[in-house]
């Protein structure tokens, strides 16, 4: 099973603005990057979909694959390629719009959302459904944190629409209603006006039906239940996590995907895979030393400390030394199964970090 697709587009030089690539990342259902596809930045991710399919098909030559992805990624044109792949399934989720069609149609009903996962499977379609309770909680305790905004808003309002007699309160008015819309309240939060004070009122039945939904999600496959289960699906579906997680790692800590500072085509796309290699080392060492209670971060930043001497012949550097490393040094590197040699050869040659070469460019 292929837990995949995620795209990201990456801005010019990290600054907001036109994408300059899409990044198409593909995982295995460990979350362990397999394959990384750089594309042209005005690609929409909806149009990688095919690649892969196609790369798994072909150049993988998988036979049986479950493609997993998110919402914006495996939409109905895509679920109609992957049926054209004999062994091909997939494995999504639901938007809210789409969740409320299949309940005013009869395929599911409100109180089928548990904690506990319930399946329905309806023309081939399998649909897996569960409500996170701590997902409710989260967005109810959101809302009033949106609501208290506004509040305060509102008070800021009033005192000056006290203070100042010629003031309007239609201009105070709009725009406590445009913090409401941009807060995405509209649908139960109103301003009124009274006389030159303003106040909030609240549709409390409105509320109640914006929130039925509140912690529901729908995962929808075709995949045949010999091949998986309702909790696989589930839990294939939640593995994308792992996706995303490889995507933060690569874009920040040590790896930092962003900027980009190639421009030639074959550099962009060499830098790209350079940083999935990268990131399948911090994953091993992330997995090696889970015992340490180290972060990958801490456990390099510690072995920074290792360090060679020059062994001089006739005045001549010939060899370069290795001296023990420190206790945690040691843990670290035996947890990674890394041995160290005893004496290293001299080539002469100089490693530039990324900051040298920043400023010699500079200097140009």
């Amino acid at each position: 099973m292929c837990n995949a697709l995620a795209d990201w587009g990456y801005p010019r030089d990290g600054k907001p603005g036109k994408k300059q690539v899409v990044i198409g990342l593909l995982c295995d259902e460990s979350g362990e990057p397999v394959s990384v596809e750089v594309f042209r930045g005005n690609t929409s991710d909806l149009k990688t979909f095919a690649n892969q399919i196609a790369k798994v098909a072909h150049r993988f030559c998988c036979q049986r694959v479950t493609m997993v992805g998110d919402r914006g990624m495996i939409k109905s044109a895509q679920i109609e390629q992957l049926k054209e792949v004999e062994g091909f399934y997939y494995i999504t989720a639901l938007t809210k719009p789409q969740i409320e069609t299949l309940i005013h149609g009869g395929v599911i009903q409100l109180s089928w959302f548990d904690e506990k996962i319930c399946e329905v499977e309806s023309d081939g379609v399998r649909y897996v459904l569960r409500r996170n309770p701590q997902r409710v909680e989260d967005l109810k305790l959101n809302r009033q944190d949106k609501r208290a905004s506004v509040a305060r808003l509102l008070e800021k309002k009033n005192s000056y629409l006290t203070e100042h007699p010629r003031a309007k309160v239609q201009v105070a008015q709009r725009e406590v209603s445009s913090k409401i819309v941009q807060l995405k309240l509209h649908g139960w939060l109103k301003v009124q006006g009274a006389g030159r004070e303003l106040h909030l009122e609240d549709d409390t039945q409105a509320l109640a039906e914006g929130s039925l939904l509140d912690g529901c999600y729908v995962v929808k496959s075709d995949l045949p239940k010999q091949y998986a289960g309702a909790q696989t699906v589930h839990d294939r579906y939640k593995d994308l996590a792992l996706v995303e997680q490889a995507f933060r790692t690569s874009k920040t800590v040590h790896l930092e995907m962003r900027p980009w500072y190639v421009r030639i085509e074959r550099n962009t796309r060499g830098h790209a895979l350079v940083v999935m290699l990268a990131y399948l080392i911090v994953r091993h060492l992330r997995q090696a030393w889970a015992d340490l209670d180290l972060t990958v971060e801490e456990g390099l930043k510690q072995l920074t400390t290792l360090c060679s001497t020059q062994i001089l012949v006739k005045g001549e550097v010939r060899g370069n030394q290795i001296p023990t490393p420190r206790d945690i040094s040691q843990k670290l590197l035996k947890a990674a199964a890394i041995q160290l040699p005893e004496v290293l050869p001299h080539l002469g040659a100089r490693v530039v970090t990324r900051r040298k070469l920043t400023e010699r460019r500079v200097r140009r």
